[in-house]
């Protein structure tokens, strides 16, 4: 039988991937590794398929408190991750065993005029999930700390003021309803040389690969320096990071969303009860 790390969060998959307060050292976390997860890949998708029902159940009860205005809950799914780390996967694999109209996605990309003109969360407030919505951030306000810094792109005075505002606009988050999932996608330099390898070999996939990549595959130390430095800041207990080991495709795909499970388990959503008699609108419908 496969471990599927299926207890109550804080002893589960949430446990074995959640990032610990300190100094961080992406090179001493496997990437290759599957904790909680004994089994093979044919087990892995098999597993990943079983939590879709009660993901979508959670979903739903999720929604439907915010539309009944009991509660105004959201989750939000940050991903981050170098090149190929597998951002677009989880949007399929996972994401696909959601309702759709129950999702807000958003994937970032390189900051327009209008975007540059304002604060860096600026476009980030904009985007978050309404109550009763599950989010996806596809990139996020760390691309704030990560690439702009390795890339020399703001001050380094403004790098630094910009680790405190994410840890004040996370709190408020956290404080006004949204749970928080910040997922690192921890991908090894051979794999991802590898996967731009496959793009390349495949006419359909192609188009995915920009010369660009290889350029920066040459920051790819800086990168990993600028990831330790952004989960080391920004790693509070009510928005803690999760490093996900990404060179298995399947396992992070089936840790994604066993993570996306356990925090809507703890979050005990329950059905929304009516606010009329049920039996009176029964009788009404009767003789309607």
């Amino acid at each position: 039988m496969s471990k599927r790390s299926e207890g109550p969060l804080g002893s589960s998959i949430g446990q074995l991937l959640r990032l610990p307060p300190g100094p961080v050292d992406l090179s001493a976390i496997d990437t290759n590794g599957k904790p909680g997860f004994e089994d093979g890949k044919a087990e892995g998708k098999k597993a990943l398929a079983a939590l879709g029902a009660e993901l979508a159940e959670l979903q739903e009860r999720l929604f439907a408190q915010a539309y009944t205005g009991a509660s105004r809950q959201r989750l939000l799914l940050v991903l981050q991750g170098m090149d190929t780390s597998g951002k677009g996967g989880i949007l399929s694999h996972t994401a696909g065993l959601l309702d759709v109209s129950g999702l807000a996605l958003k994937s970032f990309k390189k900051p327009t005029e209008e975007e540059l003109a304002h604060d860096f969360l600026w476009r980030i407030e904009r985007a978050l999930p309404a109550p009763g919505e599950i989010g996806i951030f596809d990139r996020s306000h760390y691309e704030d700390v990560l690439v702009v810094k390795v890339h020399g792109l703001a001050e380094p005075d403004e790098i630094e003021r910009r680790y405190t505002a994410i840890n004040v606009f996370e709190r408020k988050l956290t404080d006004t309803g949204t749970t928080l999932v910040k997922c690192m996608l921890h991908v090894s330099a051979d794999e991802q040389r590898k996967r731009f390898l496959a793009r390349l070999d495949d006419p359909t996939k192609q188009w995915k690969f920009k010369p660009g990549d290889v350029d920066e595959r040459g920051h790819w130390a800086e990168y990993q320096a600028a990831y330790e430095t952004a989960l080391e800041r920004c790693n509070p207990e009510n928005a803690p990071w999760y490093v996900v080991p990404s060179d298995r495709k399947w396992y992070r795909n089936w840790a994604i969303a066993q993570l996306l499970l356990e925090h809507l388990r703890a979050l005990d959503l329950q059905w929304p009860t009516p606010d009329y008699d049920v039996a009176e609108q029964r009788a009404r419908l009767g003789s309607a």
